[in-house]
Protein backbone atom coordinates (compact mmCIF):
# COMPACT_ATOMS: atom_id res chain seq x y z
CA UNK A 1 0.00 0.00 0.00
CA UNK A 2 1.22 3.27 -1.06
CA UNK A 3 2.60 5.71 1.98
CA UNK A 4 1.24 8.94 -0.37
CA UNK A 5 -1.07 10.92 0.89
CA UNK A 6 -4.26 11.63 -0.58
CA UNK A 7 -7.05 14.87 0.02
CA UNK A 8 -10.36 13.81 -0.94
CA UNK A 9 -11.91 16.84 -3.25
CA UNK A 10 -15.63 16.26 -3.38
CA UNK A 11 -17.60 18.13 -5.88
CA UNK A 12 -20.63 19.37 -5.12
CA UNK A 13 -21.99 21.18 -7.61
CA UNK A 14 -24.41 19.60 -9.53
CA UNK A 15 -27.91 20.40 -9.15
CA UNK A 16 -29.97 17.08 -10.46
CA UNK A 17 -32.27 18.20 -12.31
CA UNK A 18 -32.77 14.41 -13.66
CA UNK A 19 -34.33 13.60 -10.10
CA UNK A 20 -37.17 16.05 -9.66
CA UNK A 21 -39.31 17.37 -7.96
CA UNK A 22 -37.58 15.77 -5.11
CA UNK A 23 -34.17 17.15 -6.25
CA UNK A 24 -34.33 21.36 -7.00
CA UNK A 25 -31.74 24.10 -7.54
CA UNK A 26 -31.76 24.80 -3.59
CA UNK A 27 -31.90 21.75 -2.40
CA UNK A 28 -29.98 19.32 -4.88
CA UNK A 29 -30.12 15.29 -5.18
CA UNK A 30 -26.60 15.23 -3.39
CA UNK A 31 -27.87 16.67 0.02
CA UNK A 32 -31.05 14.52 -0.26
CA UNK A 33 -31.45 11.23 1.97
CA UNK A 34 -32.53 9.23 -1.26
CA UNK A 35 -31.72 5.43 0.27
CA UNK A 36 -31.73 5.83 3.42
CA UNK A 37 -30.84 8.47 6.51
CA UNK A 38 -28.14 9.35 4.81
CA UNK A 39 -27.40 11.39 1.98
CA UNK A 40 -25.21 10.83 -0.96
CA UNK A 41 -22.91 13.91 0.02
CA UNK A 42 -22.71 12.09 3.69
CA UNK A 43 -22.13 8.45 1.70
CA UNK A 44 -19.36 10.01 0.00
CA UNK A 45 -17.57 11.89 2.63
CA UNK A 46 -17.69 8.81 4.76
CA UNK A 47 -16.58 6.36 1.83
CA UNK A 48 -13.41 8.64 1.37
CA UNK A 49 -12.63 8.69 4.74
CA UNK A 50 -12.70 4.77 4.83
CA UNK A 51 -9.39 4.83 2.65
CA UNK A 52 -5.85 5.20 3.89
CA UNK A 53 -3.71 7.67 4.00
CA UNK A 54 -6.29 10.58 3.87
CA UNK A 55 -5.79 14.07 5.01
CA UNK A 56 -7.92 17.10 5.03
CA UNK A 57 -11.52 16.76 3.19
CA UNK A 58 -11.69 19.21 0.27
CA UNK A 59 -15.05 20.47 -0.74
CA UNK A 60 -15.92 22.55 -3.41
CA UNK A 61 -19.84 23.74 -3.43
CA UNK A 62 -22.23 26.22 -4.71
CA UNK A 63 -22.28 29.45 -2.56
CA UNK A 64 -26.11 28.56 -2.01
CA UNK A 65 -25.41 25.04 -0.59
CA UNK A 66 -22.74 26.21 1.68
CA UNK A 67 -24.68 25.57 5.14
CA UNK A 68 -25.96 22.48 3.70
CA UNK A 69 -22.36 20.99 3.21
CA UNK A 70 -21.21 22.22 6.55
CA UNK A 71 -24.13 20.95 8.39
CA UNK A 72 -24.29 17.34 6.52
CA UNK A 73 -20.29 17.64 7.27
CA UNK A 74 -20.94 18.72 10.95
CA UNK A 75 -23.68 15.43 11.24
CA UNK A 76 -21.37 13.23 10.14
CA UNK A 77 -18.37 13.90 12.73
CA UNK A 78 -16.34 16.07 10.12
CA UNK A 79 -14.29 18.58 12.39
CA UNK A 80 -11.33 18.43 10.09
CA UNK A 81 -12.37 20.08 6.59
CA UNK A 82 -12.60 23.05 4.17
CA UNK A 83 -15.59 24.40 1.98
CA UNK A 84 -14.64 26.46 -1.46
CA UNK A 85 -17.49 28.37 -2.65
CA UNK A 86 -17.85 28.68 -6.29
CA UNK A 87 -19.78 32.22 -6.99
CA UNK A 88 -21.24 30.66 -10.02
CA UNK A 89 -21.03 27.21 -11.66
CA UNK A 90 -18.30 27.13 -14.11
CA UNK A 91 -18.19 22.90 -14.76
CA UNK A 92 -15.32 20.62 -12.89
CA UNK A 93 -12.61 21.80 -14.83
CA UNK A 94 -12.01 25.34 -13.22
CA UNK A 95 -13.41 23.26 -10.00
CA UNK A 96 -10.54 21.06 -9.85
CA UNK A 97 -7.83 24.24 -11.10
CA UNK A 98 -9.13 25.74 -7.75
CA UNK A 99 -8.89 22.49 -5.58
CA UNK A 100 -5.23 21.90 -7.07
CA UNK A 101 -4.22 25.42 -6.40
CA UNK A 102 -5.30 25.30 -3.16
CA UNK A 103 -3.80 22.02 -1.90
CA UNK A 104 -0.47 22.90 -3.12
CA UNK A 105 -0.79 25.82 -0.60
CA UNK A 106 -1.15 23.61 1.95
CA UNK A 107 1.30 20.74 0.81
CA UNK A 108 3.84 20.85 -2.40
CA UNK A 109 2.87 16.84 -2.32
CA UNK A 110 -0.50 17.42 -2.45
CA UNK A 111 -2.36 14.33 -4.27
CA UNK A 112 -5.80 14.72 -5.32
CA UNK A 113 -8.64 12.50 -5.30
CA UNK A 114 -11.54 14.24 -7.13
CA UNK A 115 -14.50 12.16 -6.77
CA UNK A 116 -18.12 13.38 -7.00
CA UNK A 117 -20.55 13.91 -4.10
CA UNK A 118 -23.47 12.08 -5.92
CA UNK A 119 -22.66 8.50 -6.49
CA UNK A 120 -22.78 5.26 -4.99
CA UNK A 121 -20.07 2.78 -4.92
CA UNK A 122 -21.33 -0.55 -3.04
CA UNK A 123 -17.57 -2.14 -2.46
CA UNK A 124 -15.18 0.18 -0.85
CA UNK A 125 -12.48 -3.23 -0.66
CA UNK A 126 -12.38 -2.92 -4.30
CA UNK A 127 -12.52 1.05 -4.45
CA UNK A 128 -9.39 1.10 -1.99
CA UNK A 129 -7.63 -1.65 -3.78
CA UNK A 130 -7.94 0.71 -7.36
CA UNK A 131 -6.77 3.66 -5.11
CA UNK A 132 -3.62 2.29 -4.45
CA UNK A 133 -3.29 1.14 -7.95
CA UNK A 134 -3.39 4.55 -9.21
CA UNK A 135 -1.13 6.00 -6.66
CA UNK A 136 1.75 3.88 -8.22
CA UNK A 137 1.46 5.26 -10.76
CA UNK A 138 0.14 9.11 -10.16
CA UNK A 139 3.07 11.10 -10.14
CA UNK A 140 3.64 11.20 -14.47
CA UNK A 141 0.13 10.40 -15.27
CA UNK A 142 -3.61 12.16 -14.52
CA UNK A 143 -5.52 8.89 -13.85
CA UNK A 144 -9.14 8.63 -14.06
CA UNK A 145 -11.63 5.24 -12.68
CA UNK A 146 -13.27 3.12 -15.47
CA UNK A 147 -15.86 1.32 -14.21
CA UNK A 148 -16.29 -2.28 -15.89
CA UNK A 149 -20.25 -2.51 -17.37
CA UNK A 150 -22.77 -4.72 -16.05
CA UNK A 151 -25.06 -4.12 -19.01
CA UNK A 152 -25.31 -2.09 -22.28
CA UNK A 153 -26.21 1.26 -20.88
CA UNK A 154 -27.18 4.52 -22.68
CA UNK A 155 -26.97 7.04 -20.03
CA UNK A 156 -23.31 6.82 -19.57
CA UNK A 157 -20.04 8.58 -21.57
CA UNK A 158 -17.23 5.28 -21.77
CA UNK A 159 -13.80 5.47 -22.10
CA UNK A 160 -11.76 2.84 -24.68
CA UNK A 161 -8.24 1.93 -22.98
CA UNK A 162 -6.08 -0.24 -24.71
CA UNK A 163 -4.57 -3.26 -23.14
CA UNK A 164 -1.33 -3.45 -24.65
CA UNK A 165 -0.51 -0.11 -22.96
CA UNK A 166 0.01 -1.27 -19.70
CA UNK A 167 1.65 0.75 -17.32
CA UNK A 168 4.74 -0.60 -15.00
CA UNK A 169 2.92 -4.02 -15.18
CA UNK A 170 0.39 -2.38 -12.94
CA UNK A 171 -3.82 -2.53 -13.72
CA UNK A 172 -3.31 0.77 -14.91
CA UNK A 173 -3.76 1.31 -18.93
CA UNK A 174 -3.27 4.58 -21.37
CA UNK A 175 -6.50 5.84 -22.30
CA UNK A 176 -7.33 5.62 -26.09
CA UNK A 177 -10.11 7.93 -26.05
CA UNK A 178 -13.15 8.95 -24.53
CA UNK A 179 -16.76 8.53 -25.87
CA UNK A 180 -19.70 10.27 -25.50
CA UNK A 181 -23.00 8.46 -24.38
CA UNK A 182 -23.92 6.13 -26.88
CA UNK A 183 -27.29 4.62 -29.00
CA UNK A 184 -28.14 1.19 -27.80
CA UNK A 185 -26.65 -0.67 -30.86
CA UNK A 186 -23.16 0.79 -30.29
CA UNK A 187 -23.56 0.15 -26.07
CA UNK A 188 -24.30 -3.21 -26.95
CA UNK A 189 -21.10 -3.04 -29.12
CA UNK A 190 -19.20 -1.88 -26.17
CA UNK A 191 -20.65 -3.65 -23.64
CA UNK A 192 -19.41 -7.19 -25.13
CA UNK A 193 -15.56 -5.61 -25.67
CA UNK A 194 -13.70 -5.84 -22.28
CA UNK A 195 -11.60 -2.42 -23.78
CA UNK A 196 -14.49 -0.38 -22.72
CA UNK A 197 -15.43 0.92 -19.39
CA UNK A 198 -17.89 3.91 -18.31
CA UNK A 199 -16.78 6.89 -17.50
CA UNK A 200 -16.62 7.40 -13.47
CA UNK A 201 -16.01 11.10 -13.25
CA UNK A 202 -13.39 9.86 -10.30
CA UNK A 203 -9.83 10.98 -11.02
CA UNK A 204 -6.35 10.94 -8.76
CA UNK A 205 -3.31 13.05 -9.47
CA UNK A 206 -0.71 14.80 -8.39
CA UNK A 207 -1.61 18.27 -8.28
CA UNK A 208 1.36 19.84 -10.09
CA UNK A 209 0.71 17.24 -12.98
CA UNK A 210 -2.87 18.44 -13.42
CA UNK A 211 -1.85 21.89 -13.16
CA UNK A 212 0.73 21.72 -15.40
CA UNK A 213 -1.58 19.98 -18.45
CA UNK A 214 -4.48 23.16 -17.32
CA UNK A 215 -1.81 25.36 -17.99
CA UNK A 216 -0.88 24.20 -20.91
CA UNK A 217 -4.23 23.18 -22.45
CA UNK A 218 -6.30 25.96 -21.01
CA UNK A 219 -3.95 28.85 -19.89
CA UNK A 220 -7.50 30.93 -19.83
CA UNK A 221 -8.69 28.78 -16.89
CA UNK A 222 -5.51 28.64 -15.09
CA UNK A 223 -5.23 32.39 -15.32
CA UNK A 224 -8.66 33.16 -14.08
CA UNK A 225 -8.76 30.75 -11.00
CA UNK A 226 -5.48 31.20 -10.02
CA UNK A 227 -6.54 35.09 -9.77
CA UNK A 228 -9.79 34.09 -8.53
CA UNK A 229 -7.82 31.71 -5.38
CA UNK A 230 -5.31 34.80 -4.97
CA UNK A 231 -8.36 37.34 -4.33
CA UNK A 232 -10.39 35.00 -1.90
CA UNK A 233 -11.72 35.84 1.09
CA UNK A 234 -12.23 33.95 4.04
CA UNK A 235 -16.10 33.66 4.98
CA UNK A 236 -16.37 32.37 8.36
CA UNK A 237 -15.73 28.39 8.14
CA UNK A 238 -15.71 28.85 3.71
CA UNK A 239 -13.06 30.02 1.24
CA UNK A 240 -15.36 32.62 -0.82
CA UNK A 241 -13.58 33.21 -4.32
CA UNK A 242 -13.17 36.21 -6.00
CA UNK A 243 -16.85 36.38 -8.49
CA UNK A 244 -16.03 38.98 -10.86
CA UNK A 245 -13.03 37.26 -11.63
CA UNK A 246 -14.60 33.47 -11.34
CA UNK A 247 -16.99 34.24 -13.75
CA UNK A 248 -14.81 35.07 -16.85
CA UNK A 249 -13.72 31.09 -16.56
CA UNK A 250 -14.40 29.19 -19.19
CA UNK A 251 -17.14 26.76 -18.54
CA UNK A 252 -16.29 23.43 -19.44
CA UNK A 253 -15.84 19.81 -18.03
CA UNK A 254 -11.76 18.24 -17.07
CA UNK A 255 -12.78 15.95 -19.66
CA UNK A 256 -13.46 18.69 -22.27
CA UNK A 257 -10.49 20.47 -21.18
CA UNK A 258 -7.93 18.40 -20.05
CA UNK A 259 -8.47 14.54 -20.20
CA UNK A 260 -9.25 14.30 -24.24
CA UNK A 261 -6.63 16.38 -24.90
CA UNK A 262 -3.51 15.45 -22.64
CA UNK A 263 -1.20 12.28 -23.40
CA UNK A 264 -0.84 11.64 -19.59
CA UNK A 265 -4.56 10.07 -19.64
CA UNK A 266 -4.84 6.85 -17.93
CA UNK A 267 -7.46 4.57 -16.38
CA UNK A 268 -7.83 2.36 -13.39
CA UNK A 269 -10.37 -0.55 -14.31
CA UNK A 270 -12.72 -0.31 -11.56
CA UNK A 271 -14.97 -3.64 -10.79
CA UNK A 272 -18.05 -3.05 -8.30
CA UNK A 273 -21.54 -1.93 -8.16
CA UNK A 274 -21.62 1.73 -9.06
CA UNK A 275 -24.10 4.28 -9.92
CA UNK A 276 -24.31 7.77 -10.86
CA UNK A 277 -28.07 7.78 -9.60
CA UNK A 278 -28.31 10.47 -12.72
CA UNK A 279 -32.03 10.10 -13.23
CA UNK A 280 -35.67 8.05 -11.45
CA UNK A 281 -34.43 4.72 -13.21
CA UNK A 282 -31.17 4.56 -11.99
CA UNK A 283 -31.65 4.82 -8.75
CA UNK A 284 -34.61 2.55 -9.07
CA UNK A 285 -31.60 0.15 -9.84
CA UNK A 286 -29.29 0.58 -7.21
CA UNK A 287 -31.97 -0.05 -4.23
CA UNK A 288 -33.91 -3.17 -2.94
CA UNK A 289 -36.93 -4.56 -4.35
CA UNK A 290 -39.91 -6.10 -3.62
CA UNK A 291 -40.95 -9.67 -5.12
CA UNK A 292 -42.71 -7.63 -7.85
CA UNK A 293 -39.17 -5.74 -8.66
CA UNK A 294 -40.73 -2.65 -6.70
CA UNK A 295 -39.44 0.37 -4.70
CA UNK A 296 -41.84 1.86 -2.37
CA UNK A 297 -41.09 4.91 -0.29
CA UNK A 298 -43.29 6.61 2.33
CA UNK A 299 -46.75 5.83 2.56
CA UNK A 300 -47.80 4.03 -0.78
CA UNK A 301 -50.51 1.53 -0.57
CA UNK A 302 -50.01 -0.43 -4.50
CA UNK A 303 -52.09 -3.23 -5.95
CA UNK A 304 -50.96 -5.82 -9.11
CA UNK A 305 -48.15 -3.15 -9.58
CA UNK A 306 -44.69 -4.66 -11.13
CA UNK A 307 -40.69 -2.54 -12.08
CA UNK A 308 -41.93 0.54 -10.07
CA UNK A 309 -40.68 3.06 -8.52
CA UNK A 310 -43.28 4.80 -6.25
CA UNK A 311 -42.25 7.78 -4.02
CA UNK A 312 -44.50 9.82 -1.52
CA UNK A 313 -42.86 12.69 0.27
CA UNK A 314 -46.45 14.16 2.18
CA UNK A 315 -49.38 11.86 1.22
CA UNK A 316 -50.86 8.61 0.51
CA UNK A 317 -49.94 7.69 -2.79
CA UNK A 318 -52.14 4.78 -4.06
CA UNK A 319 -51.90 2.59 -7.91
CA UNK A 320 -53.44 -0.35 -9.51
CA UNK A 321 -51.82 -1.72 -12.56
CA UNK A 322 -49.18 0.66 -13.00
CA UNK A 323 -45.78 -1.35 -14.47
CA UNK A 324 -42.44 0.39 -14.71
CA UNK A 325 -43.20 3.41 -14.06
CA UNK A 326 -42.35 6.44 -12.12
CA UNK A 327 -44.16 8.14 -9.38
CA UNK A 328 -42.82 11.13 -7.38
CA UNK A 329 -45.01 12.94 -4.97
CA UNK A 330 -44.26 16.32 -2.83
CA UNK A 331 -46.30 18.39 -1.11
CA UNK A 332 -46.36 20.87 -4.53
CA UNK A 333 -45.72 18.77 -7.42
CA UNK A 334 -46.25 15.28 -8.75
CA UNK A 335 -44.04 13.36 -11.71
CA UNK A 336 -45.38 10.17 -13.49
CA UNK A 337 -43.28 9.35 -16.40
CA UNK A 338 -42.14 5.35 -17.99
CA UNK A 339 -39.12 4.44 -16.22
CA UNK A 340 -37.20 3.79 -19.71
CA UNK A 341 -38.08 7.70 -20.12
CA UNK A 342 -36.50 8.52 -16.95
CA UNK A 343 -33.85 11.26 -18.49
CA UNK A 344 -35.93 13.37 -20.09
CA UNK A 345 -37.23 14.76 -16.96
CA UNK A 346 -34.73 17.25 -17.56
CA UNK A 347 -36.84 18.13 -20.23
CA UNK A 348 -39.60 19.36 -17.72
CA UNK A 349 -37.58 21.05 -15.77
CA UNK A 350 -36.39 23.14 -19.11
CA UNK A 351 -40.03 23.68 -19.81
CA UNK A 352 -40.71 24.46 -16.24
CA UNK A 353 -38.13 27.23 -16.61
CA UNK A 354 -39.42 28.86 -19.67
CA UNK A 355 -42.40 28.83 -18.16
CA UNK A 356 -40.47 30.76 -14.95
CA UNK A 357 -41.94 28.36 -12.61
CA UNK A 358 -40.34 28.76 -9.01
CA UNK A 359 -40.57 24.59 -8.56
CA UNK A 360 -37.57 24.00 -10.14
CA UNK A 361 -35.48 25.65 -7.48
CA UNK A 362 -37.10 25.59 -4.24
CA UNK A 363 -39.27 23.29 -2.27
CA UNK A 364 -42.04 24.27 -0.06
CA UNK A 365 -39.47 23.17 3.02
CA UNK A 366 -36.50 25.52 2.09
CA UNK A 367 -33.37 25.53 4.30
CA UNK A 368 -31.44 28.04 6.21
CA UNK A 369 -27.87 27.86 8.22
CA UNK A 370 -30.38 27.71 11.47
CA UNK A 371 -32.70 25.59 10.42
CA UNK A 372 -35.82 25.39 8.06
CA UNK A 373 -39.28 26.57 7.48
CA UNK A 374 -42.03 25.53 5.16
CA UNK A 375 -44.78 27.05 3.81
CA UNK A 376 -48.09 25.79 4.39
CA UNK A 377 -50.64 27.99 2.95
CA UNK A 378 -50.27 31.01 1.22
CA UNK A 379 -52.89 33.92 0.04
CA UNK A 380 -52.68 37.22 -1.24
CA UNK A 381 -52.23 39.11 2.27
CA UNK A 382 -51.15 35.98 4.36
CA UNK A 383 -49.10 33.42 4.93
CA UNK A 384 -48.59 30.38 7.12
CA UNK A 385 -45.30 28.64 7.67
CA UNK A 386 -43.44 26.43 9.99
CA UNK A 387 -39.97 27.09 11.21
CA UNK A 388 -37.71 25.30 13.10
CA UNK A 389 -34.97 26.30 14.57
CA UNK A 390 -31.46 24.38 15.46
CA UNK A 391 -30.40 24.23 18.94
CA UNK A 392 -27.84 27.18 19.73
CA UNK A 393 -28.93 28.63 16.42
CA UNK A 394 -29.82 32.43 15.91
CA UNK A 395 -31.93 34.47 13.26
CA UNK A 396 -30.29 37.97 12.70
CA UNK A 397 -31.86 40.63 14.08
CA UNK A 398 -33.92 42.32 10.89
CA UNK A 399 -37.20 44.26 10.46
CA UNK A 400 -39.73 43.95 7.57
CA UNK A 401 -41.60 46.82 6.03
CA UNK A 402 -44.48 45.13 4.80
CA UNK A 403 -45.95 42.77 7.24
CA UNK A 404 -46.57 41.86 10.68
CA UNK A 405 -45.72 38.37 12.17
CA UNK A 406 -47.49 36.28 14.68
CA UNK A 407 -45.59 33.23 16.05
CA UNK A 408 -46.84 30.49 18.14
CA UNK A 409 -44.20 27.98 19.59
CA UNK A 410 -45.65 24.30 19.44
CA UNK A 411 -42.22 22.60 20.49
CA UNK A 412 -38.98 23.65 22.51
CA UNK A 413 -38.23 27.10 24.04
CA UNK A 414 -37.90 30.38 21.75
CA UNK A 415 -35.58 33.59 23.28
CA UNK A 416 -37.41 36.61 21.38
CA UNK A 417 -36.03 39.93 20.84
CA UNK A 418 -39.00 42.43 20.30
CA UNK A 419 -37.53 46.13 19.70
CA UNK A 420 -35.96 46.66 23.16
CA UNK A 421 -37.71 43.71 24.72
CA UNK A 422 -36.29 40.40 25.14
CA UNK A 423 -37.90 37.77 26.68
CA UNK A 424 -38.68 33.65 26.45
CA UNK A 425 -41.70 31.94 25.54
CA UNK A 426 -42.24 27.79 25.81
CA UNK A 427 -45.32 25.77 24.08
CA UNK A 428 -48.07 26.93 23.44
CA UNK A 429 -47.40 30.71 23.88
CA UNK A 430 -47.28 33.61 21.16
CA UNK A 431 -46.25 36.85 20.65
CA UNK A 432 -46.74 39.66 17.71
CA UNK A 433 -43.97 41.24 15.82
CA UNK A 434 -45.70 44.31 14.45
CA UNK A 435 -44.39 46.03 10.97
CA UNK A 436 -40.92 48.12 11.20
CA UNK A 437 -39.96 46.29 14.51
CA UNK A 438 -36.89 45.33 15.19
CA UNK A 439 -36.82 41.35 15.82
CA UNK A 440 -34.78 38.24 16.36
CA UNK A 441 -35.86 34.54 17.13
CA UNK A 442 -32.71 32.18 18.89
CA UNK A 443 -33.49 28.45 20.13
CA UNK A 444 -31.63 28.72 23.75
CA UNK A 445 -32.45 24.98 24.68
CA UNK A 446 -31.42 21.87 23.60
CA UNK A 447 -33.89 20.39 20.94
CA UNK A 448 -35.57 21.67 17.71
CA UNK A 449 -37.48 25.01 18.06
CA UNK A 450 -40.99 24.65 16.22
CA UNK A 451 -42.84 27.47 15.68
CA UNK A 452 -45.59 28.43 13.33
CA UNK A 453 -45.63 31.87 12.08
CA UNK A 454 -48.51 33.82 10.31
CA UNK A 455 -47.65 36.89 8.12
CA UNK A 456 -50.08 39.13 7.46
CA UNK A 457 -49.54 42.39 5.09
CA UNK A 458 -49.75 43.81 1.67
CA UNK A 459 -46.47 41.92 0.48
CA UNK A 460 -45.34 38.75 1.83
CA UNK A 461 -42.10 38.10 -0.51
CA UNK A 462 -38.95 36.65 1.12
CA UNK A 463 -36.64 40.15 0.02
CA UNK A 464 -38.66 41.79 2.69
CA UNK A 465 -35.88 41.87 5.20
CA UNK A 466 -33.59 44.35 6.07
CA UNK A 467 -30.81 42.20 8.33
CA UNK A 468 -28.53 44.55 10.69
CA UNK A 469 -26.71 41.65 12.54
CA UNK A 470 -26.53 38.43 11.00
CA UNK A 471 -24.08 35.62 12.42
CA UNK A 472 -23.73 33.73 9.08
CA UNK A 473 -22.88 36.78 7.10
CA UNK A 474 -25.69 37.44 4.71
Amino acid sequence: MSSKSLIPVILSGGSGTRLWPLSRKLYPKQFIPLRNNTSLFQSTVERVLNLSNVDNILVICNDEHRFMAAEQLRQSGINQSEIILEPVGRSTAPAITIAAIHALSKNPDAHLLIIPADQIISDNDEFQLAIDTALKAVDSMLITFGIVPTRAETGFGYIKLNKTEKLDNQNVYKVEKFIEKPNLDTANKYFNDENYLWNSGIFLFHANAYLDEINTLQPEIFNVCQQAYTNSKKDLDFIRLDKKIFSNSPNISIDYAVMEKTSKAAVVPLECAWSDVGSWHALWESLDKDKYNNVMHGDVISLDCNGSYIHANNRLVTAVGVKDQIIIETSDAVLVAPRERAQEVKDIVNKLKENERDETDIHPKVYRPWGAYETIDIEDRFQVKRITVNPGQILSLQMHHHRAEHWIVVKGTAKVTRGEEQFLLSENESTYIPIGTKHRLENPGMIPLELIEVQSGTYLGEDDITRFEDLYGR
